[in-house]
């Protein structure tokens, strides 16, 4: 463990961090000997473990052909088999991939792509963009502006361009107790078509939403319903619906695109984090060959870029992890290990005092913690349950990804599991019992 005095490393924090050494399977190892289970995959990132020999394998002879060209000169073999085996399975008419280097490039490409995509249609009237209280969409002054975390967004509020926020879905803590969730799914997708008419139809390019929504508030899955009236309201009035599947796609809900499950299509999806799988930093934009075609008909080029974007190693990992997940069957699986998931957080949590919630999809699920059960009241924000949670799990040799300002911003508890698709029930029953007792130790120390 090395001293953040002794580091010239800037990080996130001056706290003093564990040094990671290596990693094998769903187990990550520090310098002093310690293991961890990986049960968030990082930031839902390590979808296949820490050792997956073919995605290794394919980095090392990408390495010894061709490690980068720029995109203004060259394609590249790994780029272009990347896209398209990204577009031949993405929903609706999804026909072109633009590879980034992350999640925040991939939503930054996906707003001036809508902008562009309406000025190339002589509709340059349409600027505004509608998004959700209490998502995440990045963190270049762009996707925070999309976004809807209070905290991230608070110290670069002056510097970020206007955007609406309208309600999220979040059942647990929205839907009305004589009310369906049906009912509850259209009510909260109403939200866009009274935000759109007081906007103006005209002036309105995009609307952007996480199918499931990921570190803000902790897997939240929409009401049934939902995302159907949501799309039905965008084609409606014309505006680009935008989905931002950087945390929740790629297999992680089950499902290779999360929205598969909701029945519907975007007009362009983000994805990032899985696609890589912790082994290459990399990112993608996919857009409809409708707005494709607007543009390369038009102006002709992409008024957008970046020196990474396309990155040939970064694309051939981005393959060979494609590959583990459609051709060898590991989105196929994710529902049983999902649902075996699930069943060992309710045997240990279901009747837990201070457990309000456990929700979410395939292996994306979120425990939302609580001061009183039966009211719902969250912890009170001074108490840091979950910092005190991440301490905790991280002694017991678990990693989580708890966060605290769930219900608005400010309160709220919540923790995040995503651990890789290769986690054996034994691995699971693990990660439940370090999780059990790291969450007793936090709210007795708090």
């Amino acid at each position: 463990m090395s001293s953040a005095a002794d580091s010239a490393v800037f990080g996130r924090s001056s706290a003093t961090l564990p040094t990671a050494s290596h990693g094998e399977g769903v187990y990550l190892y520090d310098t002093d000997g310690r293991q961890y289970l990986d049960g968030s995959g990082g930031a839902a990132v390590s979808c296949l473990g820490h050792s997956d020999e073919k995605v290794r394998a394919a980095i090392h002879g990408q390495l010894d052909k061709l490690a980068f060209a720029h995109t203004g000169f060259f394609t590249s073999e790994p780029a272009e088999r990347l896209a398209r085996k990204l577009v031949d399975n993405a929903p609706g008419d999804i026909a072109r991939a633009y590879l980034l280097a992350g999640g925040s490039e991939a939503v930054e490409a996906a707003l001036k792509l809508a902008r562009q995509y309406f000025l190339e249609i002589g509709q340059s009237g349409r600027h505004r963009v509608i998004a959700r209280r209490q998502s995440y969409h990045g963190n270049t002054l762009g996707a925070l502006a999309a976004g809807g975390n209070a905290w991230r967004r608070e110290k670069y509020a002056p510097l970020l361009i206007e955007v609406s926020h309208i309600a999220p879905c979040f059942a647990y803590r929205e839907k009305q107790a004589d009310e369906s969730l049906e009912a509850y799914g259209q009510r909260a997708a109403n939200e866009l078509e009274a935000e759109i008419q007081r906007l103006g139809p005209d002036s309105v390019m995009a609307f952007i939403a996480e199918p499931v929504v990921g570190a803000t508030s902790g897997a939240v899955d929409p009401a049934p319903g939902y995302f159907k009236r949501i799309r039905e309201i965008c084609d409606t009035h014309g505006i680009l619906l935008i989905l931002d599947e950087v945390m929740c796609g790629m297999g992680r809900t089950g499902s290779l695109f999360a929205c598969e499950q909701d029945a519907i299509a975007p007009d362009i999806v983000t994805i990032a984090k899985g696609l890589g799988a912790g082994y290459a930093p990399i990112g993608a934009m996919l857009a409809s060959e409708r707005i494709y075609r607007a543009i390369a008909d038009g102006s002709g080029s992409f008024q957008h870029g970046h020196t990474y974007h396309g990155h040939p190693l970064a694309a051939a990992a981005g393959g060979a992890v494609l590959e583990r997940l459609v051709d060898d069957g590991l989105v196929a699986g994710v529902h049983g290990k999902g649902d075996r998931l699930v069943q060992a957080l309710q045997a240990r949590f279901g009747q837990h005092p201070h457990v309000g919630d456990i929700r979410g999809r395939g292996l994306f699920r979120g425990v939302e913690l609580v001061e009183n059960r039966e009211t719902k009241a969250p912890f009170e924000p001074s108490r840091k349950i979950n910092v005190k949670v991440k301490k905790a799990a991280m002694a017991e040799g678990l990693i989580c990804y708890p966060a605290g300002g769930t219900v608005d911003g400010k309160s709220g508890d919540h923790i995040l599991l995503a651990p890789p698709f290769i986690i054996s029930d034994d691995q699971i029953d693990e990660l439940t019992d370090k999780l059990g007792r790291a969450i007793d130790t936090a709210i007795a120390a708090a």
